[in-house]
């Protein structure tokens, strides 16, 4: 997600007028800075102490809001992980500034209201009402402007450049230590969705029977399970497994939706993926081929005197106005 984050920064810091800097908080960090010096970055931030070796809120909110009154950047970004959105908030707070969180995109642009005109400003857009519509925000008064910015949405890009290495000095006040971490455990479900080169997706045409079918699809040909904003609210899928505008944006190979209608916010997710290896152009896009089943039958695990033909018939994919949520739609495009 840092390197996202700095690859996009290369792209915004002439139009605002400066620099690329990040900021390493924690313990032993040479090989995390040696990753960061190949994207991009002008000056990494180097904040080496025991007292930052996990991760807490408030002793690395304390680091980088001294660092922002120091040097004073345009704009701080991000990633809305579950990091960044438990540390921007208070950043923010402590800079009195404004945030805009779960963006999907950044633009410098002008912007004038009410007579006043701002050459440059970080236009943060974002979904908003529940994704039905995409909301553009922008912070004029206050800086810095701060974004945290869904992993996945911003393409991977190397820019090789002398960076220069600044250890920051650590002045923690002693309220900033009163939590302490004694565990740490991450749920493998959590893990991979974001680059998982197959994907197969549910949504509101499935339901508590059939779910397991999702994930013995995905099981038989090395898939990562997902799901859609539907059924994330049906509760047969956490929400760190949704997928699309609403969700995490994926670049998968393949990509297969199990009783997903294809609403509009969850098309266009997927349409906008990029690859995250860095190739040009999208890497799977909407074809006008597809498959339309009954996805109980889609998803069977088959019987052995099936097993190598083909499991889904291919025909040109049918415009509805009432789309077939109980259906199966096969997104896929080869890769030479």
């Amino acid at each position: 997600m840092s390197l996202e984050l700095l690859s996009k920064a290369t792209d915004l810091a002439p139009a605002l007028g400066g620099g690329v800097g990040t900021v390493v908080p924690g313990h032993h960090l040479d090989p995390a800075v040696d990753e960061l010096v190949g994207h991009g970055v002008d000056v990494v931030f180097v904040a080496d102490d025991k007292a930052l070796a996990d991760y807490r809120a408030e002793p690395y909110a304390r680091v980088i809001t001294q660092l922002a009154g120091v040097h004073h950047p345009s704009a701080v970004l991000f990633g809305a992980t579950t990091t960044g959105r438990d540390l921007a908030p208070r950043v923010a707070a402590m800079l009195d500034t404004g945030l805009a969180a779960d963006c999907t995109d950044l633009v410098v642009a002008p912007w004038t209201r009410r007579g006043a005109h701002y050459d440059a400003l970080l236009h943060q857009i974002r979904p908003a009402m529940a994704g039905g519509v995409l909301a553009t925000c922008v912070c004029p008064e206050s800086r810095p402007q701060m974004a945290t910015v869904r992993p996945g949405v911003f393409e991977l890009h190397t820019a090789p450049r002398e960076a220069r290495i600044e250890t920051v000095p650590i002045a923690l006040e002693p309220t900033d230590l009163r939590v302490e971490v004694i565990d740490r455990e991450t749920s493998t479900a959590d893990v991979g969705v974001t680059d998982a080169d197959v994907i197969i997706a549910g949504g509101a045409g499935c339901d508590a029977s059939s779910w397991p079918l999702v994930q013995e699809l995905a099981d038989a040909i090395g898939g990562r399970v997902a799901a859609s904003r539907a059924a994330v609210e049906a509760g047969l899928a956490p929400r760190t497994l949704q997928v699309g505008q609403t969700g995490t944006t994926v670049h998968p190979l393949l990509y297969v939706a199990c009783g997903i209608s294809g609403a509009l916010q969850h098309a266009v997710g997927m349409r906008t993926a990029r690859s995250r290896r860095g190739q040009p152009g999208p890497r799977r896009v909407h074809l006008p081929l597809g498959a339309l089943r009954d996805r109980r039958r889609c998803t069977r695990r088959p019987a052995p005197a099936d097993r190598g033909a083909a499991p889904f018939i291919l025909s040109p994919a049918v415009t509805r106005q009432d789309p077939l949520r109980d259906g199966c739609h096969v997104a896929h495009q080869a890769v030479a």
